[in-house]
């Protein structure tokens, strides 16, 4: 019990050591990072550490002092099944002697580690996903079209009642007014953008179908984007069909530089999205790296909805692209088959509003800076 008691006060020195865990998705994972890095802030006497998968942790850069970013393997045997979050627990209590635990996720997994450290005298503070809300959403009839709390607001109300409060300090993974260093993607771009080029990324792909605009109909934002004479694109995206369907592009528009499949890691990404004029992407986990580096979105939404709680980071409203349809939306996460058959909730979108947003933002840009 003595042992407990010392877990639950901090270390020796007196210390406080709050452990906070999300495993995925990606996006939901960039998301803690406004409210993570802002409770660093908040509390600089205080040791905090983000548990989630290896794959991740690149994307918590320029992380402040007092956190920990912890990167765990779920395929190693060792974190396998109930025993494997046992040990996982065990670890964290034995090197970090935590005295709270955030579960920002709410799964299986999380929820034996909140169990294990109840059993250590960890206190312990879990997420309100809303589900029920979430279903009354997206059900087919009888839908109630409301505005339910984002991940932020959930993730910070988590925080809350594990006693931590937050004011969101946070500006950009970068700090406020800056930018990553350029010298990080000059594999891929110039550290020098010539003078009067605008820059515009491109993350045309999602994990479902339901969340991807058309490649067809995006390659005519591509092709109104290249006429312009004025403007690099960057297409960000992974290897397999996306790399073929972005180097195809590449190969067609002289203008257009694909990053798919190169493996550049997240903080060449992070840096170049922060010098972007605008970028255009999915309900995806790309809108969210986008986001927490600073760059001015536009997001594409198809079955999915902002109404869910997942827009990116400030991102406007005016920045949204979105048909409104009655059976809209039909999914949280835009896993569900399209019960319509034609996904009229992406392919009814032109290709012409999408460029004219990207188009008013750069234009704009312009004009402030005088060019």
């Amino acid at each position: 019990m003595a042992k407990n008691n010392r877990a639950a006060s901090g270390d020796s020195n007196g210390t406080r050591t709050v452990i906070a865990v999300r495993f995925s998705a990606l996006g939901d994972v960039a998301m803690t990072i406004p409210v993570l890095y802002s409770a660093c802030m908040c509390h600089p006497a205080t040791q905090f550490v983000m548990v989630t998968r290896k794959a991740f942790t690149g994307i918590f850069v320029n992380k402040p002092a007092n956190l920990t970013v912890v990167g765990v393997d779920l395929a190693d045997k060792r974190y396998n099944g109930p025993l494997g979050m046992r040990r996982l627990i065990a670890d964290l209590a034995d090197k970090y002697r935590p005295g709270t635990f955030v579960d920002l996720h709410d799964v299986l997994r999380t929820k034996l580690m909140r169990l294990f450290c109840r059993l250590r005298g960890i206190r312990v503070a879990s997420i309100d996903k809303g589900r029920a809300a979430k279903r009354a959403l997206t059900r087919q009839s009888g839908k109630k079209m409301q505005p339910l709390a984002s991940s932020t607001e959930r993730y910070l109300d988590t925080f809350a009642r594990a006693g931590i409060a937050v004011d969101l300090r946070f500006q950009s993974i970068f700090g406020p007014g800056r930018k990553g260093d350029p010298a990080l993607y000059s594999a891929v771009a110039p550290a020098e953008r010539p003078s009067g080029e605008k820059w515009v990324g491109i993350a045309p792909f999602a994990a479902h179908e339901g969340k991807i605009y058309p490649p067809e109909k995006m390659e005519q934002v591509v092709d109104m984007l290249s006429n312009r004479g004025d403007t690099r694109i960057f297409i960000f995206g992974g290897g397999g069909r996306e790399k073929e369907i972005a180097e195809a592009w590449e190969s067609k528009y002289p203008a257009v530089t694909s990053l798919c499949g190169k493996r550049l890691g997240f903080g060449v990404e992070l840096s170049l999205l922060s010098h972007l004029d605008a970028v255009v992407t999915m309900d995806s986990g790309n809108m969210h790296l986008a986001s927490v580096a600073g760059a001015t979105t536009v997001s594409v939404w198809g079955a999915t909805h902002p109404y869910c709680g997942f827009t990116g980071w400030r991102q406007s409203p005016d920045t949204m692209v979105q048909t409104q349809l009655p059976c809209r939306p039909c999914s949280v996460f835009g896993n569900r088959p399209c019960l319509r058959g034609d996904l009229a909730c992406l392919n009814t979108i032109a290709p012409s509003q999408i460029y004219a947003k990207v188009a008013e933002i750069i234009d704009a840009g312009t004009q402030a800076s005088g060019l």
